[in-house]
């Protein structure tokens, strides 16, 4: 996959928390999405039910069915690929899942859905990587 969230900094007392996630490969970083019984799955459409950020890779095949995930609401932040579609993004907008591992800005369309993955922490109106809270 490609454009995963690269981390910048997290809450010194915070650790990653285990979710269930089958035997997928998924590369450190990939935006996740709830899927089932507290398991997460890569994010791959608009407006995914946003759970954490992948912090340790996973290989399909290993045995391991367990993913370590930063959490939504953890406090960490992390530069996220935003593809741009749609409205420019200022600092302190909410942000959602545009799709696999990207981001787009919060509207009034999203409201019914409460798919928030952060806040902006520096304005956006190009494809590319910005700074995101969770």
């Amino acid at each position: 996959m490609a454009n995963e969230a690269q981390i910048r900094n997290y809450p010194k007392s915070y650790m990653a928390q285990d979710y269930t996630c089958g035997e997928v490969s998924m590369e450190k970083g990939t935006l996740l999405k709830l899927s089932g019984a507290r398991g997460v799955y890569p994010t791959s459409a608009d407006n995914d039910a946003f759970a954490g950020v992948l912090a340790r890779e996973t290989i399909a095949g290993s045995g391991r069915t367990q993913a370590a995930v930063y959490e939504k609401g953890c406090g960490a932040v992390f530069d996220m690929y935003c593809d741009a579609v749609g409205p420019a993004i200022a600092a302190g907008n909410d942000v959602c899942i545009s799709g696999a591992n990207l981001i787009k800005k919060y509207t009034t369309l999203d409201d019914e859905a409460g798919y928030v993955v952060g806040k902006a922490l520096e304005p956006n109106t190009a494809v590319g990587y910005m700074q995101v809270q969770i």
